[in-house]
């Protein structure tokens, strides 16, 4: 996999969707997802491609969606581009390692997700309010501070270029209803506290993730990426120091690179140095290696 992928060209194919990093494709009974090597930083599309990352990406959502089966479906057909219907195969070149045949499912208008350390927006929050999405946590919490138990704590869907909005369970529970607001909060939590003690044997702190959910039919399913360095904070534990901020496996190298810089975290990116994209797709590929190996 050295191919960098920034934008997939299928014209025979319908392309119904395009966000910060995922092309979608309406293949008629399913969907094709496809992961492109873009990252996106405070909202941001960076220009510069990160190598391999759509790959890695993609690698690890399967790893996880294999793991959680038994908790909730999802919606992974296959990876396997010789899997997919034939008219796709001509794209190969731009699909393999990268994509996901799926099933359609009606996206739920929230995000799920699940904290376990606090950081990010959570920490912002709690230096405010002392609490994080209406949930009062006890006085004296760190930075990068870990939660006596994990928390659900939803945010809106915001449009591209636009920032996701914490929100409360009774606000979530608004949009989704509370049976189901319930629902996802329990799974969200079931499968980050299993997500996290695997990854712990690992050497990874999986601080905080985000989950997605839809309606198949009239079942509940898990949908668009699992657990990967781009929806969660992956930390290395023998790093791990409360009251900081944290190294990491994913793009809060990134973040930490942009914020050194005179940029007011508006389009247009700047461009990346050759050594900070190198550097990051090295985060990503052995955020992959140190789960699966």
């Amino acid at each position: 996999m050295t191919k960098i992928v920034t934008q997939t060209n299928c014209p025979e194919l319908k392309l119904v969707n395009q966000g910060k990093v995922r092309d979608i494709y309406d293949l008629g009974e399913h969907l094709l997802i496809v992961t492109r090597d873009r990252i996106s930083a405070f909202d941001v599309i960076m220009n510069e491609g990160i190598p391999q990352k759509g790959y890695v990406l993609t690698q690890v959502s399967k790893f996880w969606f294999d793991m959680m089966g038994d908790i909730i479906p999802n919606h992974l057909i296959s990876t396997e581009v010789d899997d997919f219907p034939a008219i796709t195969h001509q794209y190969r070149d731009q699909l393999e390692g990268r994509s996901m045949l799926t099933k359609k499912a009606s996206p739920l208008p929230i995000e799920c997700i699940v904290r376990g350390y606090l950081s990010g927006s959570g920490w912002k929050e709690y230096q405010e309010k002392g609490s994080v999405c209406g949930i009062k946590l006890p006085v004296g919490i760190l930075e990068s501070g870990k939660l006596a138990e994990p928390i659900f704590t939803p945010s809106t869907k915001a449009e591209l270029g636009e920032h996701d909005e914490n929100i409360s369970f009774a606000q979530a529970a608004e949009l989704c209803g509370t049976e189901l607001t319930q629902k996802v909060s329990d799974i969200s939590i079931q499968i980050y506290e299993r997500a996290r003690d695997y990854a712990a044997s690992k050497g990874i702190i999986i601080a905080d993730t985000k989950f997605e959910f839809g309606m198949f039919g009239d079942q509940l399913i898990w949908i668009d990426e699992a657990t990967t360095p781009d929806s969660s904070r992956f930390w290395p534990s023998d790093q791990y120091e409360a009251g900081r901020g944290q190294a990491s496996f994913d793009k809060q190298f990134l973040r930490d690179y942009l914020e050194t810089l005179d940029w007011g975290k508006t389009a247009p990116a700047p461009q990346l140095p050759k050594e900070i994209v190198l550097k990051t797709s090295e985060k990503y590929l052995e955020a992959l290696k140190r789960l699966t190996c």
